[in-house]
């Protein structure tokens, strides 16, 4: 009962200070002028969308890291290798998307970080991670549970750690093309690691980051009251490439890697089709989807947005709720 009531307690603390934090944000970005580009592409199915202020990200980042720092100041958390790594990632992944957002706005186009530049960042991100992973006293361990294999790959794990970085920040963002469509999913998605993380007794600072988790739960759910169809405010690169790398570092902290795949079902068909698009127009010059990621296909079909974010929702709902029962459960 403790275990739940910390939870709720984190996820109410989590939304009523993002509900404030978009409150105060929101005109200041509209004051700021702090709007992105709508793509070519875009501009006819997404007009209304103009001028729509983005680097929202800030409203679940800033509240969520504040009361993590008001947690550990009360003593109800306790400061972890474990916690200060998901801390980093979320914190280092949110500075590199905020970077690209403001060069973004201040060029008044659609052209931020070069390739080279944001991947030089999340290559160093990487690299302090898996040296606080090590130093954690944690194995660099490819481990798949339902068969219960182990294998040290050595320092082969920080390649594979920037993997999955990389994969699921990119995920997250290419997801991030509706309004309330990554920040629902990643509610769901945090929500479901935080039970996993409740269950992985053998961590060292469990507790802690299961708590992060609720908090960005709550976070996020303030979020949403401004991001969801019509939305007052998108995440930008700030939000979803910290969301996405958070993911995954919850993943790798408690050997989930693997089930990373079906609690993010929906961000992994999102950047699939991106994958087959590119491929097969590349070795054809033709489509396989009118548009992508692959919500815009459903958009180009005649669904309602707001019909496709639900669809999309319960999609991802339906795939985490597998994911826990095996997770957990089993």
């Amino acid at each position: 009962m403790l275990i739940l009531t910390k939870s709720i307690m984190a996820m109410m603390i989590g939304f009523i200070f993002s509900a404030i934090t978009g409150l105060i944000m929101i005109p200041l970005l509209k004051k700021l002028h702090a709007s992105q580009s709508l793509s070519v592409y875009l501009q006819r199915a997404h007009k209304s969308k103009a001028g729509t202020p983005t680097m929202g990200g800030l409203i679940f980042i800033l509240p969520a890291t504040i009361i993590t720092i008001l947690f550990i100041y009360l003593n109800k958390i306790t400061v972890t290798y474990t916690l200060v790594i998901i801390l980093f990632t979320f914190i280092s992944y949110g500075i590199i998307g905020f970077i690209d957002d403001y060069l973004i706005i201040k060029k008044h186009n659609n052209k931020g970080l070069t390739k080279e530049q944001k991947f030089g960042l999340q290559v160093i991100v990487a690299i302090i991670f898996f040296y606080l992973f090590m130093r954690s006293g944690s194995e660099p361990l490819l481990w798949i549970h339902s068969l219960n294999f182990k294998l040290n790959i050595g320092w082969l794990y920080g390649i594979f750690i920037l993997f999955v970085l990389l994969a699921s920040s990119n995920a997250v963002n290419l997801t991030d093309g509706l309004d309330g469509l990554a920040g629902g999913l990643s509610v769901i998605s945090f929500l479901t690691f935080g039970i996993i993380s409740w269950n992985t007794e053998w961590l060292l600072g469990y507790e802690d980051i299961a708590i992060f988790a609720f908090t960005l739960v709550g976070t996020l759910l303030g979020f949403l009251l401004f991001n969801t169809n019509k939305a007052k405010v998108f995440m930008g690169d700030t939000g979803s490439l910290a969301l996405g790398a958070t993911l995954g570092a919850y993943a790798i902290m408690t050997r989930h890697e693997l089930l990373l795949v079906v609690i993010g079902l929906v961000f992994v068909i999102e950047t699939l089709s991106c994958i087959i698009q590119i491929t097969v127009y590349k070795l054809t010059k033709k489509r396989v989807f009118p548009m992508t990621p692959i919500h815009h296909t459903f958009e180009k079909i005649g669904m309602k947005e707001s019909d496709i974010v639900k669809l999309f929702w319960t999609v991802g709902l339906i795939a985490a709720m597998f994911a826990l029962v095996y997770g957990v459960w089993l």
